[in-house]
């Protein structure tokens, strides 16, 4: 080889190595970009959830002379459940075999955030609560606790469902009905979802508007946390200022 063809070489050698650094160098800054636009995209889909789920709620309330879901079951705030109440309103076509917790065919659809890791694992792909204070009287929520919404017998329980109505709710664009329950745009170590004052998570207002809130927008309520289950002043009362 001659000192030309060894110079050349060389030369293309160094312009390779420069060329995969400028590669790596403009990686390293786009994937950050481009996971926060995925993001960004997955919880505009994920509001988009929340508006269809509250476009249903408003069709039921309708049928239902006005007033919110109650089939008695004091879980009724868990995904799992409230689902069944709505579902012909859903657009879903899900259906169970004596298991309410456990959908036997159709799929998800609008009930599970597409940024949502933990809901198809635990929770029967259902990212979104319902607010207990939409089937608890004002009273009742002001003397309920955090263990109230979780551990109880509902055979034997001092708190029993109220159906609320429409026309109870004072600030429909302030008192939120659904929500995630877990920050999925936003992740925490030890997600506690609506009792956890860190992370943030798509809100349904009942006047239909989705807001993106961080939990410290969220007044505190009855509990102390974050929690649209025990708002201060229940049904009638305020989410956010």
């Amino acid at each position: 080889m001659d000192l030309r063809r060894r110079v050349w070489v060389a030369l293309t050698l160094v312009e390779l190595l420069v060329v995969l650094a400028i590669v790596s160098l403009l990686a390293a800054l786009l994937f950050p970009a481009l996971a926060k636009a995925r993001e960004q995209s997955r919880k505009a889909v994920c509001a988009f959830n929340l508006r269809q789920i509250g476009v249903a709620l408003m069709m039921y309330v309708q049928d239902c002379d006005e007033a919110f879901p109650n089939d008695g079951n004091p879980y009724l705030w868990w995904g799992r459940y409230w689902r069944w109440l709505l579902m012909p309103y859903l657009g879903l076509l899900q259906k169970h075999s004596g298991n309410p917790l456990m959908a036997t065919s159709g799929v998800p659809g609008i009930l599970l955030c597409p940024s949502d890791d933990v809901a198809p694992k635990k929770w029967d792909s259902t990212s979104y609560g319902y607010s207990a204070a939409f089937y608890h009287s004002p009273e009742q929520i002001e003397q309920m606790t955090t263990e109230d919404l979780y551990k109880r017998d509902p055979c034997n329980y001092p708190h029993p469902n109220v159906t609320q109505y429409l026309a109870q709710v004072r600030y429909p664009s302030r008192k939120a009905v659904f929500a995630e329950w877990l920050s999925n745009h936003e992740p925490v170590e030890n997600d506690k979802g609506w009792w956890d004052w860190e992370g943030g998570g798509n809100y349904l207002f009942v006047d239909g508007h989705v807001k993106y809130l961080r939990a410290t927008q969220v007044l505190p309520a009855v509990n102390g946390y974050p929690d649209i289950n025990l708002t201060s002043g229940g049904v009638g009362g305020r989410d956010i200022q």
